[in-house]
């Protein structure tokens, strides 16, 4: 289907898209840093999605979206059939798997940030020189060293069973940002379930008034948690979590806008083949 937006808004779009690609390296990044802390004596296949939950994530998104655009902007509706419309929805189908994997990652993740042994007695400082680390905040950590050990306080917390130390305010906060994680991830899936619904609808012809309007109101209440959760991160001063999901927000509205346009030109073709089926009657009442 033609895109009838001007051509600055496709340049902002794919800008987007590209920028959420290079977001896969930034999570890559962070994670491979957090290693040296976490699985630093390295890591089983089990451990793969705890340690790369983010990346594996972001890496699925990516491509489940250029997917939807595809779907509901590049290809006309006549070329969505036979080995094209399965191979897409196959594609989907393994981008559906790792998403829900990641997902059971971060659900692991919090799991760890709640597996925690108060270190009773113990003096933050007397553990220095034993390959000890803080916990800053989510997967973000420094070596327990001589000055930033005496802040630590009295109240210590070891995370995860890891040689990871945190206070009870660091556990806490980082604690919610894992629920936030969680909460996002599983909105995410909600969201894409019903663009799912939207594309198979859409290329039935069966999108009704009806549809449209519950349509609306459930995609209202997701994407106002995901909002949510973006200026959670905002506050929280998790910069990199913030700004990918204001890259998301971005990608999926540019998607909502392309669905609209499809939906606006199958109404358009719609009313035109009536009105040339009545105009044909119309002709063939007056022959006869």
């Amino acid at each position: 289907m033609a895109y009838r937006l001007p051509h600055w808004f496709t340049l902002l779009k794919y800008t987007v898209y590209g920028l959420l690609m290079i977001n896969v390296f930034l999570f890559l990044q962070e994670e491979l840093l957090a290693l040296e802390h976490t699985f630093a004596d390295g890591f089983a296949a089990s451990d793969l999605i705890q340690a790369f939950s983010a990346t594996i994530d972001t890496a699925a998104w990516v491509v489940l979206l250029l997917l939807f655009e595809l779907e509901t902007s590049v290809l006309p509706d006549e070329k969505i059939r036979g080995g094209v419309k399965l191979s897409l929805h196959g594609i989907r189908a393994f981008c559906y798997l790792f998403i829900v994997y990641a997902f059971y990652g971060y659900l692991v993740e919090l799991r760890m940030l709640y597996n925690v042994e108060q270190l009773a007695a113990v003096d933050a400082c007397s553990l220095l020189g034993g390959d000890w680390s803080r916990l800053l905040t989510i997967d973000e950590y420094a070596a327990l060293a001589a000055d930033n050990c005496a802040s630590l306080g009295a109240e210590l917390w070891q995370v995860g069973g890891f040689n990871i130390l945190a206070d009870s305010e660091t556990l806490r906060s980082v604690q919610l940002l894992g629920w936030t994680d969680v909460i996002n991830a599983g909105d995410w899936i909600l969201v894409v379930l019903v663009l799912e619904i939207d594309v198979r609808l859409q290329l039935a012809g069966k999108y009704s008034d009806h549809l449209l309007a519950i349509n609306k109101v459930v995609k209202a209440v997701l994407y106002t948690v995901l909002f949510g959760a973006a200026i959670y991160w905002w506050f929280e001063g998790d910069f990199l979590d913030f700004w990918d999901a204001f890259l998301w927000l971005f990608a999926f509205i540019f998607i909502e806008m392309n669905i609209f346009d499809w939906q606006a030109e199958t109404q358009a073709e719609q009313a035109k083949a009536g009105g040339a089926a009545m105009l044909d009657q119309s002709l063939e009442s007056s022959s006869n």
